[in-house]
């Protein structure tokens, strides 16, 4: 796990490895353990380097291999690099490290681009041919790793953050009124490969992106999950299926094992990662290190959720550290986290992650975490409606579950020269969940919020808190294999008993019943949902502020009487309104917007 970030030029100038060394700086607190640069005459590399696997010189970056032609920069973890590294030494390539990097290199040498079919993992990579002048980027399947570009005329810079490529400098930072709408509605959800600045573009998941030493590119998406029956599996009971998809669990569990340091769990108290802590003790793991955390209730909302973590902790004696927070500390931690965002994101979850992963770095380096699961096996409360509906009434329903303002309000909320025709964001959805290979409405939905919703929510929420310290999370879940198979199978089993019937039945031969058989819960955040005290300051200092005024891009009369109600709105998904405003502003001014 890293941060990387580099330029390529295309008009004959030299590239800017100043501008490329801001960028470094920027990234690090994603890679404590030291940096690098490279550059050759348009393209310019850095980096900042997590040390998790090889831990010796030999395996920083960029990595260059000159017999082979060929610079690196990598942000990641491949898990079965090792069995890569020997198919590699196969066909006669020669390895002057241990690393997972080299094996890309290696990988891409022998395989081209089509190496990205091969790897199983989270990565986002940049690679430059030193004879051809080609760079090659590429993002994971499921975008558990970030890559932002930032394009202008004979140039293209690319980075693990988008502040980073602020801090490069020269980026159009001009708002979108299209990805505006996506995060005023969608949970602050701008799928890629939009950013809330017109400037600043992300590289979609699955998808490598070509480009010529003249500057031309193409993008190519080299994966998906077909959310379809097929034939093989017609006579599958759904203990079949169970059996199925806890082996490819147990697998996806037991790779994200590989590290030269140990690997502990988020343990929140729920089935998800109380499974993972279940399956690690079935493969042989003592003594493994977990962590939860819980804040002061507020406004009568519960702050934590230990009694169901103690349970798995006490079952499987782990290692367990209880974090608790005061309201104090978490309104303290907000600037941190708000700065730690590489965009803007509502969700209440993600100053608990960033609090966690504050306290979780201090005595350990890489940890498994729980999220994906509600996407891929059904868990969300919105599955349910849909089944046995059209895919036009899937739509709305959807819409009604999960958007966070209809039409109208929209109009009432955001400024005229901000405003959109239409509604981008109902289209989009409309749209994702028409295209094909999705055989029912819930099909098209998980398949949505796989592809979509998760990679710009709680994949990115993870990401940039863990990071943040230096803290590598890996996410089993989104094991693209496991992730496949959820997808063939029929969505009935996945809703059943509640909502992820699959895994609660893989579950009760793991797990204790009582973390199984409960309501369920979230990351409780009650200072973020009701706004009170420092936390309803802060929020209404950056509204009434003049860089607010300035920018406008909300109705005056709106946000005052958020302001004068700040706990009187509340989202289908009970995320607070006022929030959400005041979130995107103090984003935009942290980051000097």
């Amino acid at each position: 796990m890293c941060g990387l970030s580099g330029e390529i030029t295309f008009d004959g100038s030299l590239a800017d490895t100043t501008a490329v060394a801001r960028m470094v700086d920027a990234l690090v607190p994603r890679g404590p353990d030291g940096q690098g640069a490279w550059s050759n005459g348009r393209v310019a590399f850095g980096h900042r380097r997590l040390s998790v696997i090889d831990l010796s010189p030999h395996g920083s970056q960029p990595m260059v291999d000159s017999e082979l032609g060929l610079t690196a920069v990598f942000n990641g973890c491949i898990y079965d690099y090792r069995e890569l590294r020997a198919e590699l030494e196969g066909h006669g390539y020669r390895f002057f490290s241990t690393s997972d990097t080299e094996v890309i290199l290696k990988g891409y040498h022998h395989w081209g681009t089509d190496v990205v079919s091969h790897l199983h993992g989270m990565f986002a990579f940049v690679i430059t041919e030193r004879d051809t002048g080609r760079v090659v980027l590429a993002r994971d399947r499921l975008g558990i790793k970030p890559l932002y570009l930032a394009e202008t005329p004979g140039r293209l810079r690319f980075a693990s953050s988008l502040p980073a490529l602020l801090k490069a400098g020269d980026v159009d930072t001009s708002i979108d009124p299209v990805a505006l709408h996506h995060y005023l509605t969608w949970h602050a959800v701008v799928p890629a490969p939009r950013t809330i600045l017109n400037g600043v573009r992300k590289l979609p998941p699955a998808t490598v992106r070509i480009v010529e030493a003249d500057g031309s590119s193409r993008e190519e998406r080299y994966w998906e999950a077909p959310y379809e029956r097929r034939a093989e599996h017609a006579n599958w009971s759904a203990r079949d299926w169970e059996d199925a998809i806890e082996e490819a669990l147990r697998v996806a569990v037991r790779r994200r094992l590989v590290a030269d340091i140990p690997v502990g769990v988020l343990l929140s108290g729920g089935l998800d990662s109380s499974l993972i802590v279940g399956l690690l003790a079935q493969e042989g793991q003592t003594g493994l290190a977990t962590y939860s955390i819980g804040f002061e209730s507020v406004g009568g909302r519960e702050g934590d959720e230990f009694q169901y973590s103690d349970v798995i902790a006490e079952h499987f004696a782990t290692d367990h550290h209880r974090i608790r927070v005061s309201s104090d500390e978490l309104s303290a931690a907000l600037g941190h986290a708000i700065g730690a965002m590489a965009e803007p994101m509502v969700s209440h979850d993600v100053v608990a992650f960033d609090l966690l992963s504050e306290r979780v770095s201090e005595s350990i380096r890489v940890v498994q975490s729980g999220q994906g699961a509600d996407e891929v096996f059904a868990g969300y409360h919105w599955y349910p409606p849909l089944a046995g509906v059209g895919r036009d009434e899937a739509v709305e329903r959807y819409a009604a579950a999960f958007f966070d303002r209809d039409a109208a309000d929209m109009a009432r909320l955001v400024a005229d020269r901000y405003a959109v025709d239409g509604d981008p964001s109902l289209e989009f959805v409309r749209q994702h969940m028409s295209s094909p290979h999705a055989e029912t409405a819930v099909d098209a939905a998980l398949r949505l919020d796989s592809e979509v919703m998760l990679v710009d929510d709680p994949v990115k929420r993870v990401d940039n808190m863990s990071m943040a310290w230096g803290l590598e999370a890996r996410v089993p879940f989104l094991d693209h294999d496991l992730v496949e198979l959820a997808a063939l199978c029929p969505p009935e089993l996945k809703l059943a008993d509640g909502g992820k019937g699959v895994l609660k039945a893989i579950g009760r031969r793991i797990i204790p019943p009582e973390v199984i058989d409960r309501p369920k819960g979230y990351f409780p955040v009650p200072a973020i949902t009701h706004l009170e005290g420092k936390v309803l300051g802060l929020v209404g200092d950056a509204l009434s502020s003049d860089a607010a005024r300035d920018r406008g891009l909300f109705r005056p009369e709106y946000v005052s009487a958020l302001l004068d109600e700040p706990n009187g709105e509340l989202t289908p998904l009970r995320g607070n309104k006022l929030w959400q405003l005041g979130l995107l502003e103090l984003w935009l001014q942290t980051h000097g917007v």
